[in-house]
């Protein structure tokens, strides 16, 4: 298990400085001159020019790169052209939201996702098994900023019972970060006031964007159930008398888990890079805007950092994907 785990390890490691090359070739031929766009549209060619040498803009590329890299390994993602800020302190500031926001996603996809499929195939062809099922379809085809607008005018506006948006009440003090994770340090913190207050305010953004995933979820585990439950294994369990919760609970979601996995995956990825639209409808300080914002501004060292760190968790939920893999099927620590 040791030597699959450094496998792994090695190729997520090649795999993020790989992106690393390709973001900032993207970013550096970008059409756009950051340093244009900082100056203004009244900056003289000096001004410009001074904003070009302080931001190293006017070394070769594989020069600004090592120097990128150097920085990258310290910590240190330089500082934004249009804003003067540390993009470090950005990404302090901005992710730590949208990485709950995330969690809090997946974790409802997974919650709700996989016990449907399983209801789904344990009750196939019954109207459980078709109201599942247009669900799933549904979560493919529905947009998720008119899921986000339909799920606040009813439930918040109508009923009251969930805010319209932001992270906390506007006369509410957030605790002392430690994760810089609102719920959770609210809890660490003992302040169980402030983190119903956050939780409550994370649920109607979270079910708008797991919803794609909470589908994808359940409709591929019912098919990987439905195969599972027809092999000559679980017949066998079936004449030996093993109770049926322990057929489908333990036997046969085991198996079909391991598809499950991957989509699971996969959606953590997608999430953290598609939060604009339900950060938008919500009001939420992530980084998906701040992203945006840069982008437009050509503005190449917050693009390159978040994208580092988009990828670097990508990779990192594919790797604990992986390792959970291994330990479901020890077949596969060979591979």
């Amino acid at each position: 298990m040791l030597r699959f785990i450094i496998r792994r390890s090695l190729l997520m490691v090649g795999t993020l400085f790989a992106l690393l090359i390709l973001t900032f070739v993207i970013s550096h031929v970008a059409p756009g001159d950051p340093a244009a766009l900082a100056a203004g549209p009244d900056a003289t060619p000096d001004m410009i020019e001074t904003i070009r040498k302080e931001n190293g803009l006017d070394k070769p590329l594989p020069v600004q790169f090592l120097i990128y890299v150097s920085g990258v390994l310290q910590g240190d993602f330089g500082n934004s052209i249009h804003s003067g800020r540390e993009v470090s302190r950005d990404l302090i500031q901005y992710f730590p939201a949208t990485f709950e926001l995330v969690l809090f996603s997946i974790l409802f996809a997974i919650l709700l996702g996989v016990p449907l499929g399983v209801l789904s195939a344990v009750k196939q062809n019954s109207w459980l098994d078709h109201t599942i099922r247009i669900i799933s379809v549904s979560g493919v085809g529905v947009p998720m900023f008119w899921l986000g607008l339909m799920l606040q005018l009813y439930f918040a506006l109508k009923l009251g019972w969930f805010p319209l948006g932001g992270q906390l009440d506007m006369m509410t003090d957030p605790p002392a970060p430690v994760t810089h994770l609102l719920v959770i340090d609210s809890l660490l913190r003992l302040n169980f006031a402030v983190a119903g207050e956050a939780f409550v305010h994370i649920i109607l953004p979270a079910l708008t964007l797991c919803f794609p995933a909470l589908a994808s979820i359940a409709r591929i585990n019912r098919a990987e159930m439905l195969e599972t439950l027809n092999q000559d294994y679980i017949t066998n369990a079936r004449a030996q008398g093993i109770s049926r919760f322990r057929i489908v609970g333990v036997y046969a979601l085991r198996n079909a888990m391991l598809p499950t996995l991957s989509m699971i995956g996969l959606r953590f990825g997608w999430m953290l890079g598609g939060t604009v639209l339900v950060e938008s409808v919500f009001d939420w300080p992530g980084v998906g805007l701040y992203a945006v914002q840069t982008a437009v501004a050509s503005d190449f060292e917050p693009i390159m950092a978040v994208t580092l760190l988009l990828g670097f968790f990508f990779m990192l939920a594919n790797f604990v994907i992986d390792i959970c893999y291994g330990l479901l099927d020890p077949r596969l620590r060979e591979a």
